[in-house]
């Protein structure tokens, strides 16, 4: 439930970024991982193009193919129930997963965690975005910035030792950089690749 509520928020931004009831359904119950959608709407809502909003919101959710391989070598599932529990593959489920030890509580945990956080996800959605059609000019209420505030509130928690750190302050500095100069959407991937590069040079040092 704690984590559905977050819902409200992302209904209430996706209707402020110009998409229908219909649509900001849609992305909850089909694209279902927070922090894609969230990036989705928040290029949207900058004016960008759809095709950088989906860039954006992949690059996002490139976590959960890696959630994906470890949770089908533990759980191994079977025919058509693979692409059902690949869609219930999130944070919340990997995380419930793999604390426990016994095969049955495993499978347990990722159901719990998984089906609980859909259901109270998408209601919460359904609630954020009918409030959000009658709020009226999210500017009024400062709900144009919210994308960011949320995007603030996933990192934050994150940034624990110098490495984290190190590039998030790089990733920033190019997103200003490139920011006047590229299309809405294209920042996140010159940011992306920043970091990967950062990376990689780190580990080619470790190795070196």
């Amino acid at each position: 439930m704690a984590v559905g509520l977050y819902g409200l928020s992302f209904g209430a931004l996706s209707v402020a970024a110009g998409l229908d009831l219909l649509s900001t359904m849609a992305l909850s119950a089909l694209m279902f991982t927070g922090g894609s959608q969230f990036a989705y709407i928040g290029v949207i809502s900058g004016g960008g193009a759809p095709a950088a909003a989906v860039g954006a919101a992949s690059l996002l959710g490139i976590r959960n193919c890696l959630y994906g391989v470890q949770l089908n070598a533990m759980l191994q599932p079977r025919g058509l129930m693979r692409p059902v529990m690949a869609h219930f593959t999130i944070d919340e489920s990997m995380a419930n997963a793999t604390a426990q030890e016994d095969p049955g509580e495993q499978r347990r945990g990722f159901w719990a965690a998984g089906v609980a956080v859909f259901v109270f996800w998408n209601l919460a959605t359904l609630v954020g975005a009918l409030a959000g059609e009658r709020i009226g000019d999210p500017k009024i209420y400062g709900l144009d910035g919210a994308a960011l505030a949320a995007f603030l509130g996933l990192l934050w928690p994150r940034l624990r030792g110098r490495e984290p750190i190190a590039v998030a302050v790089a990733c920033g500095a190019a997103t200003a950089l490139v920011t006047p100069v590229l299309p809405p959407g294209l920042p996140i991937i010159v940011s992306a690749v920043v970091a990967a590069g950062m990376v990689l040079i780190r580990r080619r040092g470790g190795r070196g």
